[in-house]
């Protein structure tokens, strides 16, 4: 028999879910000092995490997506960019978004329905969030393409979940990152469910990172709950990219710990066992329990991180409660150039009936 091509998907772990180290420490990490800010940025993520729900419950905000369980795959993801990066996300990547500068306020004000949140102050080049699934890697592709074009020493990241790799969108993307090199790293975050469809529901694919394969790009698997998979898995790609070698496809095995979002209940198709085994994985007790042995943490120390996390979140909690409201016409100001005779109607429908209410 003669064999065409044969291939094999790396994986990446330095952490097992007890935080004790299960291979040698990357160069980068060799001073395990260098993931304390790291640690205290996932720990201010779970706690804007916990107040946004919080505010969902009490009708202050709208559908909220919660990211509990992915803190090291995002905050590792943009920890790992640079600010000249053009970073593509889907619509629950805060952790890698507050590291790029999004203000925790914009992310609120999204999740209250006022689109002056999905305009970010900054960084301006990066994109707004994408709802429909896996369309903002092809807008990554494009970026990363203009990026090839003009010589820039430039990359492009765009995040999906595991469902939205089985989009013809994240085909397109990685079928172009190959056929023209690009400088693109495809973050596939791996949390088992595309809403309520298991991954095994989803492909035949043995790995998700293998679907890299077929465009010509690297693949890689890491693991998503070890901050240090991740930053090494991003390095790896990154540094692929900016030096010419093409785009990447890695999939981050973690875990949605909640629900899909507030309007969803995962009860209804995860099994109560399931969701027990993935606390056992959960990513902050992980690290938390690495640097501990490390003589790196204390209870104490934790204790006034999170005193301080909770005052910087509250103060963005506050200044999104006290934004203006847009007046109801504003929904209508920025969908075309010139606006078609019937959407005008409506604008002037939606105003007439404001002022009677």
């Amino acid at each position: 028999m003669t064999v065409a091509a044969t291939f094999e998907i790396e994986y990446l772990q330095y952490l097992g879910p007890d935080g004790k180290p299960v291979a040698d420490f990357p160069a980068a990490f060799a001073d395990p000092a260098a993931l304390l800010p790291l640690f205290k940025e996932m720990l201010f993520v779970r706690t804007f995490d916990t107040k946004s729900i919080a505010l969902q419950r009490t009708g202050k905000l709208g559908t909220y997506a919660s990211s509990l369980g992915h803190e090291a795959t995002h905050v590792g993801i943009g920890a790992s960019m640079r600010p000249e990066d053009v970073f593509a996300p889907s619509y629950r990547e805060y952790g890698a978004q507050f590291m790029r500068g999004v203000r925790p306020r914009e992310v609120l004000m999204y999740w209250g329905g006022d689109e002056r949140g999905n305009d970010f102050e900054g960084p301006r080049h990066d994109f707004s969030w994408s709802v429909p699934i896996s369309t903002q890697c092809l807008h990554a592709a494009g970026a990363a393409l203009a990026f090839k074009l003009r010589r820039e020493p430039r990359l492009a990241v765009a995040c999906c979940g595991d469902g939205g790799s089985s989009k013809t969108d994240f085909y397109a993307a990685l079928n172009s990152a190959g056929a023209y090199t690009l400088p693109l790293v495809l973050c596939v975050i791996n949390n088992g469910w595309a809403i309520s469809v298991p991954r095994s529901a989803q492909t035949g694919a043995k790995t998700l990172a293998q679907k890299g394969i077929a465009g010509g790009l690297h693949c890689l698997q890491v693991d998503g709950n070890d901050l240090v998979a991740v930053m090494e898995g991003m390095r790896r790609a990154t540094e692929r990219a900016r030096g010419g070698e093409g785009g990447t496809v890695i999939e981050l095995l973690t875990y949605r710990l909640h629900d899909h979002t507030t309007a969803d209940d995962a009860r209804r198709y995860r099994s109560e066992e399931e969701v027990k085994e993935a606390w056992k994985r959960d990513p902050v007790p992980r690290l938390r329990a690495f640097l501990a042995a490390s003589k790196l943490w204390d209870e104490q120390q934790e204790k006034a991180w999170a005193e301080e996390c909770g005052k910087r979140v509250d103060a963005e909690i506050n200044a999104y409660l006290e934004s203006k409201v847009q007046p109801v016409e504003a929904m209508f100001d920025h969908l075309y150039a010139d606006p078609p005779a019937d959407l005008l109607a409506q604008r002037e429908a939606a105003i007439a009936l404001e002022k009677r209410s």
